[in-house]
């Protein structure tokens, strides 16, 4: 079963937790084994899984990141001017996949999954493809 969400950022750079869509899409498919990609398919975002408990772990996450990676620096020669959105898409890559078990996302007790936005404010689709098996 395939679905697709839209998200709206409201900010440059934003990790938005879709674990809670990501599960109703799972018991809405009534599949309770088998695998599931999240997918985004732009340049600029990106999808990972991470700590939920804390929210200055995602706010340090996307610091770290302007540091590493700035939003302007004198070697970037893409003429949109994105190209530190396009590198930490890069790093956090595009899809994620996870387990289900007994209509269970296995993630540990911690672990959410984000969808991050890297060139924001746009609007945003991801696509979560549940497979049985």
């Amino acid at each position: 079963m395939l679905y697709k969400h839209q998200y709206q950022f409201s900010k440059r750079v934003e990790m938005i937790d879709i674990t809670y869509q990501i599960k109703k899409d799972l018991k809405e498919s009534n599949i309770k084994n088998g695998i599931i990609v999240v997918y985004t398919p732009h340049t600029t975002a990106g999808i990972t899984i991470n700590e939920n408990a804390d929210s200055d772990v995602v706010r340090d996450m996307i610091n770290s990141f302007e540091r590493a990676f700035p939003t302007s620096h004198p070697d970037y020669r893409h003429f949109e001017g994105n190209s530190h959105s396009h590198i930490k898409s890069t790093i956090f890559g595009a899809s994620q996949t996870l387990i289900t078990s007994e209509g269970k996302i296995i993630l540990g007790i911690w672990q959410s999954v984000y969808l991050c936005e890297f060139d924001g404010p746009r609007n945003r689709t991801y696509y979560v493809k549940i497979i049985e098996g």
